[in-house]
């Protein structure tokens, strides 16, 4: 409703009910004085300037009400916008934080697992190595064994006797066949010879 239309129905109602109260008060009086209607209507006048005045200050009230919520439903709304930034930065601060962590994991998994290879290599290849070695020692040691028994004397007394030049050649032949033996072995297990 319009502020003047308020003030005109004040008014309105006011000159209506004027009379009755007039009489009410006096009823002996029966005419109304041009000067008690001009007291009358400036008295309506001021009550309507009062109540317009008293609208504009409830409207400003009211809009300052709504100026004030509004803003501040703008500030929570910012701060709830806010905090929720906030929110969505630790977390994803705590996600890349665990990805680095799990990428770390995976690394140092990783060398240690290569680690664990190197070294089972190793001693993979040690234990070829001594295998190696184990069998040029027993090639070796069956090759001066022969070499010992092809020139070995004969217990017999019935076979003749070799004579001194035999012999030398018979153990030099053994050498020579343990020498060949013995480079075999070293050749075999990765030992340079001579």
């Amino acid at each position: 409703m319009n502020s003047h239309d308020v003030a005109r129905a004040i008014a309105a109602s006011l000159i209506i009910f004027l009379p009755f109260g007039a009489h009410a008060a006096d009823p002996d009086s029966q005419a109304v004085s041009a000067e008690d209607l001009a007291s009358a209507s400036e008295r309506i006048r001021q009550t309507g300037a009062q109540l317009q005045a008293d609208i504009k200050k409830a409207r400003a009230r009211i809009a300052a009400q709504q100026a004030k919520e509004e803003a501040d439903r703008k500030r929570e709304a910012e701060r709830a916008r806010l905090q929720a930034l906030e929110e969505t930065k630790k977390r994803q601060a705590q996600e890349a934080a665990q990805e680095r962590a799990r990428l770390e994991a995976e690394r140092e998994r990783k060398k240690l697992a290569e680690k664990a290879e190197r070294e089972r290599q190793l001693a993979l290849a040690a234990r070829e190595k001594i295998a190696q070695r184990e069998a040029a020692k027993l090639r070796a040691a069956e090759a001066l064994k022969q070499a010992r028994a092809s020139s070995s004397i004969k217990a017999f007394a019935d076979e003749p006797k070799p004579s001194k030049e035999e012999l030398a050649a018979r153990q030099q032949a053994a050498r020579e066949k343990a020498t060949e033996a013995l480079r075999k072995a070293r050749a075999s297990s990765g030992v340079n010879v001579f």
